[in-house]
């Protein structure tokens, strides 16, 4: 067993979990001019390749952009981004429609590598001289008392002993320093998971380096009970994500021989099956994930411990904010920790405060839009809907925005979008029932309380 350190060569701050949120405050912290060590259990990604078991896919947009802006990353990223302008919706005959996210092109969500991203925030955080990153060390447990942390190093899992003087705890949705607050009295804490998991596929580059789909759309195959997604990657490809219960008919235990697999995706996806060459062999291989949500509280230990995204607010993935969010968190605590400089635990404190109900709205909304993707987006009452709710954006940008669009495309507390989009909800209905002149008179009292 090593040890390490005296207290005036601690760090400032010890991150646990180098992946994309931890990687980003290291960046933060770092430029602010603390010294920080991240720990990371697993192998350095630039040498190992990407994280196994992880979506390779995610959706960029306003909150994340503005936080990697913030640490000069944001035009690097998004060179290798490509924008999603809407929804490409396939129906089981193959017939395409398709439903654009906001008013104009400008409105966008980004499709991003994760392992690219990771690897940029690494790099990011490795240039500055007071960031340093410690791989093959898995947190196994945190000694609240003396802020020491235990870790299991290299493969032969040699136990380190690390003391710190503030740990941010970046581990992830199963977070083991979670887990030791959850011994703390009067932590609340709970996970629900879905009774649907994921199953991913690839759709490969079509001759030449082209995309055998529209390539600046978000596809998406409802069928009902269950879905599939596909999302662009700048080599041509598209990552397809099955969306499927975990039982059933259409479920992934019912769905286990070659024959079954491939009547299934004739019957149900016949339009995607010329574009899966692999099908069967990648159906075979890759693994089957759970869909998870975590809510918990509180989210910090005075001066000593702090949670950051999935650890304290794990969502499942279907509005596409799980980064985003975990993003504006960094943003965040870098903004209270500088409001407070002297006084960490007032800096953790107003950071909880400020994120903990809007984490606990976005988690909401992700459940609530797996079902409309999977059960609403291609029915003629939910288009209606959808583009009468795009025409009253564009009529009134400043007094009625979507719910989506407020939560993508601009930086507005989630539970303050919630509430925002419930009150047009009413006006809408007072619109569609009392006729044009009360529903604008509506629409403009809205604009009066917003602008």
């Amino acid at each position: 067993m090593s040890s390490q350190a005296h207290d005036d060569e601690l760090p400032d701050f010890t991150i646990v979990g180098c992946g994309l949120a931890g990687a980003l405050m290291a960046c933060y912290l770092g430029r602010a001019g603390h010294r920080v060590v991240l720990y990371e259990k697993r192998a350095d990604p630039r040498k190992a390749g990407a994280f196994e078991g992880r979506s390779i896919n995610l959706a960029l947009s306003t909150r994340g952009i503005h936080a990697l802006r913030e640490v000069g990353l944001a035009d690097e990223v998004l060179k290798s981004a490509i924008p999603m302008r809407g929804r490409m919706i396939h129906d089981e005959r193959g017939a395409l429609s398709y439903q654009p996210y906001g008013k104009d092109e400008s409105q966008a969500i980004n499709s991003v590598s994760r392992g690219g991203l990771n690897v940029t925030l690494l790099d990011a955080a490795e240039r500055l001289p007071n960031v340093r990153v410690v791989f093959q060390h898995r947190c196994q447990d945190i000694d609240l008392e003396t802020n020491t942390l235990r870790f299991a190093a290299g493969q032969d899992e040699e136990t380190v002993v690390v003391r710190a003087r503030s740990v941010i705890g970046a581990d992830g949705a199963y977070s083991a320093l979670r887990e030791r607050m959850q011994h703390l009295g009067r932590f609340d804490y709970s996970q629900e998971f879905l009774g649907h998991g994921y199953k991913e596929l690839t759709i490969p580059a079509a001759e030449g380096g082209g995309f055998r789909m529209e390539r600046n759309a978000l596809h998406i195959w409802p069928r009902g009970h269950y879905m599939m997604i596909a999302l662009p990657n700048v080599d041509g490809t598209f990552t397809c994500t099955l969306f499927w219960p975990f039982e059933g008919p259409s479920g992934f235990d019912a769905l286990t021989t070659d024959e079954a697999v491939r009547r299934h995706f004739e019957t149900h996806f016949p339009d995607a099956v010329p574009h899966l060459p692999a099908l069967i062999e990648e159906y075979r291989r890759n693994p089957v994930g759970s869909l998870m949500t975590v809510r918990c509280r509180p989210w910090r230990v005075t001066d000593k411990l702090v949670l950051l995204g999935d650890a304290c607010h794990a969502v499942v993935p279907f509005f596409g904010q799980g980064m985003n969010c975990a993003f504006e968190d960094c943003a965040v605590l870098n903004e209270c920790l500088a409001r407070h400089p002297g006084d960490r635990a007032a800096a953790f404190e107003a950071y909880e405060w400020k994120r903990k109900e809007n984490a606990d709205a976005l988690a909401g909304l992700c459940v609530e839009n797996f079902y409309e993707m999977r059960d609403h987006v291609a029915s003629a009452s939910f288009l209606l809907k959808k583009k009468l709710s795009l025409l009253l954006y564009r009529l009134f940008p400043n007094a009625y925005v979507p719910l989506y669009n407020m939560v993508t495309f601009t930086r507005i507390p989630y539970a303050e979008a919630v509430r925002r989009a419930a009150a047009q909800e009413r006006a809408l209905k007072l619109a569609l029932g009392l006729g044009l002149a009360a529903g604008t008179a509506a629409l403009f009292a809205l604009l009066h309380r917003y602008s």
